[in-house]
């Protein structure tokens, strides 16, 4: 079965009738927007983000019914493979990303993707680690829901690793658990600090099971080595009592370094950050103080 990114919604409800019923075991191809559905083009400036309508970001392909899905039951998707497109974009959107009182003018970089990378800006590259931003099932509660933030029942959870190899485990909250995926991303840093990673649409194959009565109280994805990085990495910190001050601080430290180095705008360093560095809570037990560390590889430095 083969899918076209025609069949997209915006929000969560379990009310929206299904596009197609996938039997446990079979495998389907689905295609994707972009995370702006098309409000963004390759030819696009800054001044076109504030433009952005927000009721359309994140459109969703599907959903999907599940053969013999029942609620208590968890859903097992395993993803095959991505293709992402020839271009993507990223940008810093006035109000939102974890920054967003550092960086308040809307600021783009309009990448091409091709062998591999994608160019975020003239001369530095991302290696291309598809992944998908929102995948998810419709939750039981009457609707609609807004398609972020994410919920037990998945949806935008920007998880880096939800890529080619990987195994997403969702529970099933309503007859047929209604699947829906969309957000990929060509690269995206843990945390998608500036809000936004490389926005791209892509092609998506994958194949589902349903275990009975197995539901697990939140997502659980098994990982696949491609989407681990191992090269050596200058991490920044941010330590205090509250975790996302620490997030904050330690990315701060990081958009700093990156300027200091490589003298980068600060707007590029944050878009760099936001997708190819990783935000990891480093350590939670030592109170009062939590430590969040914020990693780069140190090829991006020069």
């Amino acid at each position: 079965m083969h899918v076209k990114r025609t069949e997209t919604h915006a929000t969560w409800d379990r009310d929206i009738a299904p596009i197609a019923t996938i039997t446990p075991g079979d495998e389907i191809t689905v295609e994707t927007a972009d995370a702006g559905d098309g409000q963004l083009h390759a030819g696009s400036t800054a001044a076109d983000v504030p433009g952005l309508d927000f009721g359309r970001v994140n459109p969703v392909t599907g959903p999907f019914a599940i053969e013999g899905a029942r609620p208590g039951d968890a859903l097992v998707i395993d993803i095959l493979e991505i293709s992402v497109g020839s271009w993507g974009w990223t940008a810093s959107i006035p109000g939102f990303g974890l920054l967003a009182e550092d960086f308040p003018d809307p600021y783009l970089r309009i990448s091409t993707i091709a062998d591999g990378r994608a160019e975020l800006l003239p001369g530095v590259s991302v290696p291309v680690v598809p992944m998908i931003g929102t995948i998810g099932v419709a939750p039981p509660e009457p609707g609609p829901h807004p398609m972020v933030p994410p919920s037990r029942w998945g949806g935008n959870l920007d998880v880096r690793h939800i890529g080619p190899g990987a195994r997403l485990v969702l529970p099933v909250g309503v007859d047929g658990a209604l699947l829906s995926l969309g957000d990929a991303h060509a690269a995206m840093g843990d945390g998608e600090v500036a809000g936004t990673g490389v926005e791209t649409e892509a092609v998506v194959r994958l194949r589902v099971e349903v275990l009975p009565g197995e539901a697990p109280g939140t997502p659980i994805i098994e990982t696949h080595p491609r989407t681990h990085r191992t090269g050596a990495a200058l991490a920044t910190t941010g330590v205090g009592p509250d975790l996302m001050e620490a997030a904050k601080e330690a990315t701060r430290a990081l958009v700093r370094e990156v300027v200091r180095r490589t003298g980068l705008s600060a707007a590029d360093a944050y878009l760099l950050a936001s997708v190819a560095a990783d935000l990891k809570i480093s350590e939670v037990v030592d109170m009062p103080n939590w430590v969040v560390s914020a990693h780069l590889e140190l090829d991006y430095l020069g």
